[in-house]
């Protein structure tokens, strides 16, 4: 199927809402109930799915989406967009979308995969992740550097923020360990746990992580696993 001809509907009981979080008062844009029938973007991922090696410091495998999910997103997002992040519909580029796993049990995070990330820290684009996952496999949390306050990363930033990283990676305690929620370094400022065809979109320079809970099992199988679409929105 082509993105020319088929577009999945939306899901008739579709809503949205949007939040601000934190204290530099961040829009997060979360829609409930996004696709009509969205266990076909399962099957599709255990029927087709090509999955990979993680890339970016992904813990986990991952696998090209289909086209047509690209085409969905082109279809019904650019209002929310707008009206969510005060952009334009001539800011909007889309990119293509990829399936997602974690698989990387604890014992072999690297430091960075421990700790909050961004995902740039230029405001080019923002971040999607589309839940195809039951809420035991836990959901995503954003959140504040204690020791700067800063909430979102930027050029500007990263010397001091960088100078703060070095001094806390001496601190073993929080290293081959997931964070979920509030640790003596990071505050939680929001928090969004995973339900079945559950999308939420921030903006990349965001600090945030998956919030995976301690007896959580790391499955391959799309089917029982932490199944996400991870998509970007790049910026003009």
């Amino acid at each position: 199927m082509t993105s020319n001809n088929f577009c999945p509907p939306l899901h008739p009981q579709f809503r949205y809402r949007i939040d601000i979080i934190g204290d530099e008062k961040t829009p997060v844009l979360v829609i409930d109930n996004f696709l009509h029938e969205a266990e076909a973007l399962l099957g599709f991922a255990v029927k087709f799915g090509e999955f990979r090696d993680g890339t970016e410091f992904y813990p986990g495998i991952q696998s090209n989406a289909p086209e047509f999910y690209s085409y969905a997103l082109q279809t019904y997002l650019p209002d929310l967009i707008c009206e969510a992040f005060n952009l334009n519909r001539e800011n909007i580029n889309y990119s293509l979308s990829t399936y997602s796993l974690i698989l990387t049990p604890p014992s072999r995070l690297a430091l960075p995969q421990s700790r909050p990330h961004v995902d740039t820290i230029h405001k080019e684009k923002l971040a999607c992740v589309h839940y195809l996952c039951t809420p035991d496999k836990g959901g995503t949390s954003f959140y504040r550097h204690r020791t700067t306050g800063f909430e979102q990363l930027s050029p500007e930033r990263m010397d001091i923020y960088g100078e703060h990283l070095e001094i806390e990676a001496l601190d073993m305690s929080w290293h081959k360990k997931y964070i979920n929620g509030s640790n003596r370094y990071y505050e939680e400022i929001g928090r969004y746990e995973a339900s079945f065809n559950r999308l939420i979109m921030y903006p990349s320079d965001l600090l945030h992580s998956a919030s995976i809970p301690e007896n959580f099992q790391f499955r391959p199988n799309p089917i029982i696993g932490r199944l996400t679409l991870n998509s970007f929105i790049f910026l003009k």
